[in-house]
């Protein structure tokens, strides 16, 4: 099986559409509402994944 990359910009742009998404929402339907948390959750995985790709990315360009 291939490995699956995903670039910095492709997360950056995922991060984007999940903040608003859940400011659409939580205004719309409350700060509360599990549809708002369970965004916010999705939101915290992809920031969490692009903190780490990035965190690899500056490690290597401080070793060159």
């Amino acid at each position: 099986m291939g490995k699956h990359t995903i670039s910095l910009l492709d997360l950056e742009d995922a991060i984007v559409t999940l903040q608003n998404r859940m400011i659409d929402i939580g205004l719309s339907k409350g700060l509360t509402h599990p549809d708002t948390v369970k965004c916010s959750q999705e939101l915290d995985v992809v920031l969490n994944h692009f903190q780490q790709l990035n965190s690899k990315q500056n490690v290597y360009v401080h070793m060159n």
